[in-house]
């Protein structure tokens, strides 16, 4: 099983960074090919040229890459803190780049767009881990938790995936190291139960 992983957070040192590279090594240990990518260190241009709307437009090779093994892929994880209740912005402009029509999904035959899309990835699962500074009670009742809708239904959801996992580490400001030692074991075990 091929899984593609997904990273979005530009500090190295960041947890979200220990918990992409935990869970990446845990799916490797369970024989899974992992395409790890690192948005930030690839440099990945997060703006979408007009020239690339076009459902058959050429593509640069580091998008095709991304577009062909999310095509490809039998699971995807992706890793990103909560922005403003938002991906960072960079993973975003991933999403619009990579989730192209006739890639990740397609418009029926008479709809001009405004419908409901026949989803056409193959992944069996999408886990998405998330960071937060915010409680989660917070979250849920004054926000609504915005990145589930996204997730979930915006993206996955609209694209064919319909098992979407979704879990949300928080508070990381004031957690302590055996915490965040715990969260990357229970994001590990997550992913593979996830994913298996």
């Amino acid at each position: 099983m091929a899984v593609s992983l997904i990273l979005a957070h530009p500090d190295p040192q960041s947890f979200n960074h220990a918990l992409a590279h935990r869970v990446a090594l845990a799916l490797e240990e369970q024989g899974r090919e992992v395409w790890f990518h690192d948005l930030y260190a690839e440099g990945f241009d997060p703006l979408l040229p007009a020239a690339e709307i076009p459902k058959h437009a050429p593509l640069p090779s580091l998008v095709d890459i991304h577009v062909r093994q999310i095509v490809a892929a039998e699971g995807i994880v992706i890793v990103h803190p909560n922005w403003w209740g938002m991906p960072p912005a960079i993973l975003a402009g991933w999403v619009d780049r990579v989730f192209r029509p006739e890639a990740a999904y397609r418009f029926l035959e008479g709809d001009g767009g405004e419908g409901a899309p026949q989803g056409l990835l193959q992944a069996r699962a999408a886990v998405v881990l998330n960071t937060a500074n915010t409680d989660p009670e917070r979250e849920r009742t004054v926000f609504g938790d915005p990145l589930e809708a996204i997730w979930r239904s915006c993206v996955f959801g609209l694209c064919g995936v319909s098992k979407v996992i979704r879990r949300t580490f928080s508070v990381v400001v004031t957690s302590t190291l055996d915490q965040r030692k715990a969260w990357l074991e229970e994001a590990a075990r997550l992913a593979v139960d996830a994913l298996g």
